[in-house]
Order: structure tokens, then C-alpha cells, then sequence
């Protein structure tokens, strides 16, 4: 079956709804004044608006007792995990980044958290933090061995965030700690010599100052009051409202971690797998996975890109040739015209990015295999996905991956599209990825499947 880019193959309303539901805004940026959701920036994902119209649209006829399975095989912080659970429905998600994956295990434990006992705590850490920048932090607490081309912290600030990340070790209680690591990791880029534009780089190069001084008591604690807030509105909610789904999260790559999922158990899949854009989705999380101390090496951070979904083009450019799993004779001549781009680049010409796009896609059709297990008969997938435009030549990953879905055996009910621009034209024109000069657009789709 081949379909057009943005084809609609059954009738949406007039917001782009289907039956009577709506696609909302996807854009993830409408998270940073949610509660919850707030908590964490992360450089991608949808919006908890979006989030509710598929789930208006997908489960109000789903035949499940009003209490569904939601899955999300890249869970990133928790969007899709927080709104079902909020909506009553039971969610599991995978989530392949650890800090991503505490961060979204935290937004779920929020319901059951002692806010008395996060108070005392909180109040501990004024307390304790008066001396920060004047004592020299415990011998016991040193910097990770994060590689930057610049100090990450200038050194006065980094005395206050090892006392900061002292004071979180020795938290007794698990889920307060978890609570205040997840504050610390959402506030430590805000006091350093690095920013996210939206990918992390250092301030001069975005041209902004250094960062000298700042009071990172200050800054975590305000964190923190928000969390605090937050935890008191989700609790009262859930006096008021029918009793929470539950969830869980675990911190590993889907193909590992569904054969745990029993064979047509989910109700809904619901998720935006890494783009093909080559976003360094683990290196924009490197000071939080270094400084909270789930990597401590370049080879853990190695590991962690080697088994993300569709894999990193350092990863694999030096590989060779990497044929497709499947048969797909459009990306198989888009593969063909990428190797015979720049070749005398090697691997930094067409060659290693045509190596990068087919293990994307073959990944593609190992996650729609996984899929067609593990949802039940009728149930729907809803994949946010965008395109890409490598060494010049646009990838529309929507048509793509539909295309793969009707052949997979599902039913392919529509790719609609969500935005018609995005965040991420700039990496088209960096020195690894110059091509022929393209005039198309980033944008944002979503793929829609139900098993027969």
C-alpha cells in the first residue's frame, strides 16, 4: 500500500478529530505550565492536552469498561503515563534513559507521597544549605567525570551543587529523594555554563554570558515549592475525582523489556519514538545522567546510544553497508541515492548516513512487530513522528512507517498531520549533514494503526 504524505484515509472532525474525539496542539512546549508535567524540561515529546484527545477519541467506544491498558514503548518523562493515570487507565511504559525514567516513575508515585514528610525534609535543606557557599562541600562528594569543552559550573557554583547533591544522599526516604533528584536534575543547566537551544551547547556558543555566581539553594528550593504545590493539587484531585490508574515504568529498551507484556493486552499504544533527526536524546541529558550518578563512564554513556531506538550515526557510520530487514523499494532507492551522496566523505558523506536511516527503519519494523503482539484485536497505536531531511534529501518517515504498518498486517486508519513546522531545522545545514540544499520543512505527523 503506498499513501501519500498527510493522507487522510477516514474522516476527521473539524479540530481533527475522529468520531466525534480531537487531536489537540501536540506541541510539547504547552507541559511548562502543567502540573506535573512541569517538572522536567526534555527536548521532546506531546503535549498532556494531546495526550486526552487520543484518549477521548480512541477509548470512549474501545468496549473496555471505561478502564483501559495504555502502553508507551518510549515513555520519555511520563506525558502519556501521568494523563492515564489521571484519567483512571492503567499505563505501563518503557523508557530506555534512566533520568527520563525516574522522572516519569516519580510523576506516578506522586499520589502516594508524604507532603509531611517532604516538608520537614525541605525544611532541612534550608537549614543545611545557610553554609553552602562558604564551606567547602564533604570530601566524600566529587564532580562526575562529565567531558565539556568548557567548565560545566564555574567553580563557586559547583561547591554549592556537590553540598546540594550531599545533602540528596542522605535523604532516608526513597521516594522524597527521588523527588529531590528530580528537582536537582531539572534546575542544574539552569546555574551552568551550558543551555539547551534546544540541544545542549555551551552559553557562549548560543551567545549568552558564563555563568559566575548564582544561590543554587535558592533555585532547587523553588523547584522544589513547585513540586510541593503540585503533589497537594494531584492529591486533592484524587479526593475528588474517581479513584487514579495505576503505572510503571521501566528503565529499559522496549525490545527487551516487552516480553514481559502479555500477547494482546494493551488497549491503546500511545507514543513518539526518536525522530530521524539524529537528536542526542541521551547526550542532552548527559549532566543529569553524570552528576546522578547513573553513568560514570564514556562507555555506559556508549552503551545507553548503542541500544536507543534507531541508534546514533556515530554508532553505525563506520559500519558497512546496512541493508534493510524488509522490503521497501522507495527507501531502498532513497538508501541508494544516500550512499552515492558525498561518497568521498566515507562515512561522514552519504555512506554513513544511509547506514544511519536504514538501521532507524529497520528498528521501525521491529517496534511494529512488537506492536502487533502485544495490542489486543481492535486496539489502536498513535505514532508521533516526524520527518527528516539528511545530506539534502527529505525523509518523510510518516509515509514510511504507514506504509510499513499496512504491509506489518494492520490496519492503517490515517497519517494526520499534527503541525506543519517544528523545532530542529537547524541541524539540516551542520557540517555532518550538508548536502544539496533543501527547500522542505520539518514537521510533525501522527501514524495511526489498529490490529484486525
Amino acid at each position: 500500500m503506498q499513501i501519500q504524505p498527510h493522507q487522510t484515509l477516514f474522516d476527521f472532525g473539524p479540530n481533527g478529530g475522529v468520531d466525534g474525539g480531537a487531536f489537540r496542539d501536540s506541541a510539547f512546549a504547552d507541559n511548562k505550565t502543567l502540573p506535573i508535567h512541569r517538572w522536567v524540561p526534555w527536548i521532546a515529546g506531546f503535549s498532556a492536552g494531546f495526550v486526552d484527545g487520543v484518549f477521548e477519541t480512541f477509548l470512549n467506544s474501545a468496549g473496555t469498561g471505561g478502564r483501559s491498558l495504555i502502553l508507551d514503548p518510549f515513555a520519555g518523562v511520563g506525558t502519556t503515563l501521568v494523563q492515564a493515570m489521571l484519567r483512571g487507565h492503567d499505563a505501563i511504559g518503557f523508557e530506555i534513559n534512566p533520568y527520563g525514567a525516574l522522572a516519569a516513575r516519580t510523576k506516578i508515585r506522586a499520589p502516594q507521597v508524604d507532603l509531611r514528610q517532604f516538608d520537614v525534609t525541605l525544611g532541612e535543606l534550608g537549614d543545611a544549605s545557610a553554609s553552602w557557599q562558604a564551606e567547602a562541600p564533604p570530601p566524600s562528594v566529587v564532580p562526575p567525570p562529565l567531558k565539556t569543552r568548557i567548565p560545566f559550573f564555574s567553580s563557586r557554583i559547583e561547591r554549592q551543587v556537590l553540598h546540594a547533591l550531599a545533602f540528596i544522599r542522605g535523604i532516608s526516604d526513597p521516594d522524597i529523594a527521588d523527588l529531590f533528584r528530580i528537582a536537582f536534575g531539572a534546575v542544574i543547566v539552569s546555574v551552568s555554563n551550558y543551555t539547551y537551544e534546544p540541544s545542549l551547547g555551551s552559553r557562549p556558543a548560543a551567545g549568552k554570558p558564563l555563568i559566575e555566581e548564582a544561590h543554587v539553594a535558592g533555585v532547587l528550593t523553588r523547584k522544589l515549592r513547585q513540586v510541593r504545590a503540585d503533589i497537594a493539587w494531584l492529591q486533592e484531585e484524587g479526593n475528588r475525582q474517581r479513584p487514579f490508574g495505576t503505572g510503571a515504568v521501566f528503565n529499559e529498551d522496549f525490545f527487551s523489556g516487552s516480553d514481559g507484556l502479555e500477547t494482546g493486552s494493551v488497549d491503546l499504544m500511545l507514543t513518539s519514538p526518536p525522530y530521524l533527526n539524529n537528536y542526542h536524546y541521551v547526550r542532552n541529558t548527559r549532566p543529569q545522567l553524570y552528576w546522578l550518578d547513573f553513568i560514570t563512564c564514556p562507555d555506559e554513556q556508549k552503551s545507553l546510544e548503542t541500544h536507543n531506538f534507531g541508534k546514533y550515526w556515530q554508532t553505525v557510520r563506520d559500519s558497512p553497508p546496512i541493508p534493510l530487514d524488509f522490503h521497501h523499494e522507495n527507501l531502498e532507492h532513497t538508501l541508494e541515492r544516500l550512499r552515492a551522496t558525498r561518497s568521498d566523505k566515507g562515512a561522514y558523506g552519504g555512506p554513513g548516513w544511509a547506514n544511519y536511516v536504514a538501521s532507524y527503519f529497520n528498528d521501525c519494523y521491529r517496534f511494529l512487530k512488537v506492536l502487533r503482539r502485544v495490542l489486543r484485536r481492535r486496539g489502536v497505536g498513535v505514532i508521533v513522528i516526524g520527518n527528516s531531511i539528511i545530506q539534502g534529501s527529505e525523509i518523510k518517515t510518516e509515509t514510511v512507517l504507514g506504509e510499513m504498518a499496512a504491509r506489518a498486517g494492520f490496519k492503517l486508519e490515517a497519517v494526520h498531520l499534527l503541525r506543519d513546522k517544528r523545532v530542529g531545522a537547524s541541524i539540516t545545514t551542520s557540517s555532518v549533514r550538508r548536502g544539496e540544499t533543501s527547500k522542505a520543512n520539518l514537521y510533525e505527523s501522527a501514524v495511526i494503526v489498529r490490529k484486525r
